[in-house]
């Protein structure tokens, strides 16, 4: 089978998928299975399927099974014991209802600096419903305004593996790369912003259930400090932070406290300490509302495993098709400048779904055209990484494993999301590469 035939096939199952969501309302694990199988069955004729399968749903599910879990019970205790309520309240009376998606979004800007959008998102994602409902906005404004904030920063910073092994492949200097990769987060983060504002602005606000639940552990009366509410929040975005630290500036092995400090800031390890931290928030800790919590959490976790296992799982089946890397091959030779490795990050983020796989891959094509595209300079590798992230942010859809991290953590449908957030991707990848082009214009 040629390879256009196959990129064609792998073009037409996402938009099966698509339409099998949002259109038809098909299950998503459902979609995502059925679309994976037959793809591979059509595609992969040479291949064990059911291995391919296999391995695509397990190694996400071993990537950030764990996140998932400890995520999930960190938010179900902020939001039995009122920690959510009380964080909320308190950004509200600083931020005003007004600049509540703001704050929102300069938060998840600042934490996905050190963290996975993926981590940063499950973290925070306990924060959502409650500003959406005393700010008065969409619950998918507040969401997806979150979700891109971090993305802003995942795709552009080199504290992230994917960015740090691409600067690593083009050798580009990781100090400018941080201070410029900032600076160009910041247009994505804001197009993103205005873009999710105006295609939410006829959404109704969500409305919170104003019963109480049986086993809720606090009263409105009697919510739990707001220092006390954000110590599991913040004190695993810290531990992380740290630890990237020690990761970026090369501080391994050289004493117990920087050994231990790269340990804490294990993503695991960091919302596990995050875990513990939450039971200070449980004012009565005994056995019946702890197995109360834990049950919550694994009621609410089940499904979004299997919905993030099943994208990796189509993801690794357009993989093994090998279209990403025929489509690259197509644009080597191009002589396209900066658009090169933009557009060669684009099809590898779109076919594959992981955004650090996209830019290391992207990375590994571009290197050695680097001198035929006169990017040789130290200050054009620097717009190349630049336009390499640019490109690693589109399109997230169905085989992003982030995409359904947003869906399934912060109530908002699949359909919106498609209809929302991946568009929201594309605007932020074609502003941060028109920032880069404008730029070069004037450097190089």
């Amino acid at each position: 089978m040629s390879p256009l035939v196959i990129s064609l096939l792998v073009l037409t199952s996402i938009i099966l998928i698509i339409i099998l969501t949002s259109v038809v309302r098909l299950n998503a694990f459902a979609s995502l299975l059925a679309v994976s199988l037959l793809l591979a069955v059509v595609a992969l004729p040479d291949h064990d399927i059911i291995e391919v399968l296999k391995h695509g749903f397990g190694q996400t599910m071993s990537s950030i099974g764990f996140l998932i879990i400890f995520g999930t019970i960190i938010g179900v205790v902020l939001e039995k014991s009122g920690g959510a309520v009380s964080i909320a309240r308190y950004m509200l009376s600083k931020t005003g209802k007004g600049k509540a998606a703001s704050a929102l979004g300069i938060t998840g800007f600042l934490t996905g600096m050190p963290i996975f959008c993926d981590s940063g998102f499950i973290i925070l994602s306990g924060l959502i419903k409650h500003f959406s409902s005393g700010a008065k906005v969409a619950l998918s404004f507040i969401s997806i305004v979150l979700a891109t904030s971090l993305y802003s920063v995942h795709c552009l910073l080199p504290m992230h593996p994917g960015n740090l092994a691409a600067a690593g492949i083009l050798n580009v200097n990781i100090g400018n790369l941080i201070l410029v990769g900032t600076i160009y987060a910041v247009p994505a983060a804001v197009a993103a912003f205005y873009w999710t504002k105006w295609k939410t602005r006829q959404e109704p606000p969500y409305e919170e259930n104003k019963i109480p639940e049986k086993t809720e552990i606090a009263t409105q009366e009697h919510l739990p400090s707001v220092a006390l509410s954000l110590l599991p929040v913040v004190a695993p975005l810290l531990f992380i932070a740290l630890g990237s630290l020690m990761e970026v500036f090369s501080f391994k092995e050289t004493n117990f406290i920087i050994n231990g400090l790269i340990f804490l800031g294990k993503p695991v390890i960091a919302l596990l300490m995050g875990v513990l931290l939450s039971f200070l928030l449980i004012r009565h800790k005994n056995t019946q509302v702890m197995n109360e919590l834990f049950e919550s959490a694994v009621e609410k976790a089940g499904p979004i495993l299997i919905i993030v296992a099943a994208g990796g799982m189509f993801g690794m089946v357009i993989k093994e098709t090998g279209a990403g890397a025929y489509a690259g091959t197509l644009l080597v030779n191009t002589g396209m400048g900066l658009s090169v490795p933009f557009l060669i990050a684009v099809i590898l983020k779109t076919a594959l779904g992981s955004s650090t796989v996209a830019i290391i891959t992207a990375a590994s094509f571009v290197a050695p055209m680097l001198p035929a595209l006169g990017f040789t300079s130290d200050t054009g590798k620097l717009l190349v990484m630049i336009s390499l992230g640019a490109g690693s942010m589109m399109i997230s859809h169905a085989n992003d494993a982030y995409f359904w991290v947003i869906t399934r953590f912060s109530g908002i449908d699949t359909g919106t999301a498609l209809k929302v957030y991946s568009p929201a991707t594309v605007v932020m990848g074609l502003t941060v590469f028109f920032c880069v082009w404008i730029t070069s214009l004037f450097v190089l």
